[in-house]
């Protein structure tokens, strides 16, 4: 029948700032945990979820000092590990959407998250995105720049933000 078609989630997932990878963030995980809770439910066959990982390039290069390199070869290790790490963390949320019984698709991109996310909305045009987010005040948001307040204005699809709990919110409220 019309109407009967999957309603497909994108949920925005990144690695914890205080565990790093495998680790998803507190927001990733809330958002996720939300999705399942309030919009799946029991529903586990009416949706699919779309899991987007954005790797943030390392800006100065300067992250492994031990590394030599001398080869083209040696620049592919460096990106085959970013991302095996970026698999390990995405993998959390495909095996939890396994164990439900919850279509799923997961990938990686590169870039600046704001504008890869945007960018992958438009791409694959889901039904809704869920993307978490801190909570910050306007004083911290200046230095961070909010990825979810970002992409409520420009996604080209409804946005639901999923702000932390005060309970899972770290000491630093800039980590996640």
């Amino acid at each position: 029948m019309e109407g009967e078609a999957i309603t497909q989630i994108m949920v925005g997932v990144n690695e914890s700032t205080i565990k790093g990878y495998p680790h998803a963030s507190i927001s990733s995980k809330g958002a996720f945990e939300w999705t399942l809770k309030k919009i799946v439910r029991n529903n586990t066959s009416g949706f699919k979820l779309l899991f987007l990982h954005v790797q943030v390039p390392d800006e100065d290069g300067f992250e492994d000092m031990d590394s030599i390199f001398a080869s083209p070869e040696d620049f592919k290790v460096l990106k085959h590990r970013d991302k095996i790490r970026g698999l390990h963390l995405l993998e959390y949320f495909v095996n939890r959407c396994h164990e439900i019984g919850v279509p799923c698709e997961a990938w990686i991109k590169q870039g600046d998250p704001k504008e890869v996310v945007c960018h992958e909305v438009k791409r694959v045009q889901p039904d809704l995105l869920v993307v978490g987010c801190r909570g910050l005040g306007p004083f911290q948001r200046v230095f961070v720049g909010t990825v979810s307040e970002f992409c409520v204005k420009h996604a080209e699809c409804p946005v639901v933000t999923i702000k932390r709990s005060a309970a899972e919110t770290p000491q630093d409220p800039i980590d996640d």
